[in-house]
């Protein structure tokens, strides 16, 4: 079979990624309005605005849920009114693989590589809780293809896709369980994820914490080099 085409990324719409993925690729998957869109409640807490204004944060608060969070990412410093709280802030590097190199390293013996299905879902909840590496909820692999390693019946470490826009696709739920680290796993993984986004013609890009230096180490040797820099926000509505 030829090589796909590439689909050119309009890298403009990274510069709000999650704004960009839910009026594109992943609408499907949105709720709110011409302001302010979220990821649906049962897939996950992170919501994009067109830009910040009074309006935008009224509309988000309708748009919170039961919980009250949701998870923005700002070029410009966030500015919620009253009526808000902030959780959590913190800097995100965004990386992109303009230039990708994937690992062909083989799996230690007793290690087994195998796509992820909805059966799996309360295995990756479960170690997405205890590594952090982002909000994931049971319906979070819709958004994409998901991968993981197993020794015997157990989930170890897993990386998949969540947002999309026109041209590229984010590698997220990178993890790894604390007693199966050090063995190259993550770059396993997410090479495996970046062949199916490169097959699909597109870009991969991903969000780091700028402090998680060792993961960004990693993501380098892969090829991901810093394209923009966001203000993480994670808000709680003042019910």
């Amino acid at each position: 079979m030829p090589p796909p085409v590439p689909i050119p990324v309009t890298e403009q719409l990274l510069d709000n990624p999650i704004w960009s993925a839910l009026t594109t690729d992943q609408a499907s998957f949105a709720v709110g309005g011409e302001r302010v869109r979220r990821y649906r409640e049962e897939i996950g807490p992170l919501a994009g605005m067109a830009a910040q204004s009074e309006a935008a944060y009224e509309e988000l608060r309708s748009l919170a849920g039961p919980s009250g969070i949701v998870g923005l990412f700002f070029l410009e410093e966030p500015r919620p009114p009253a009526g808000w709280t902030l959780v959590r802030g913190g800097r995100l590097h965004q990386m992109i693989a303009r230039e990708p190199r994937l690992t062909r390293a083989e799996l230690p013996a007793g290690a087994e590589l195998r796509a992820l299905t909805t059966e799996q879902a309360p295995a990756m909840v479960e170690l997405a809780e205890l590594t952090e590496p982002g909000p994931f909820r049971l319906r979070t692999m819709e958004l994409g293809e998901f991968f993981g390693i197993f020794h015997g019946d157990r989930l170890v470490s897993m990386a998949g896709m969540r947002m999309q826009v026109p041209g590229a696709i984010e590698v997220s739920a990178v993890c790894t369980h604390p007693e199966a680290r050090g063995r190259g796993y993550a770059r396993i993984l997410m090479s495996r994820v970046m062949e199916r986004i490169l097959a699909a013609g597109r870009t991969p890009f991903l969000h780091t914490f700028q402090e998680n230096s060792g993961a960004i180490r990693v993501y380098e040797t892969l090829g991901f080099t810093l394209r923009q820099s966001f203000a993480l926000a994670v808000l709680k509505r003042d019910d």
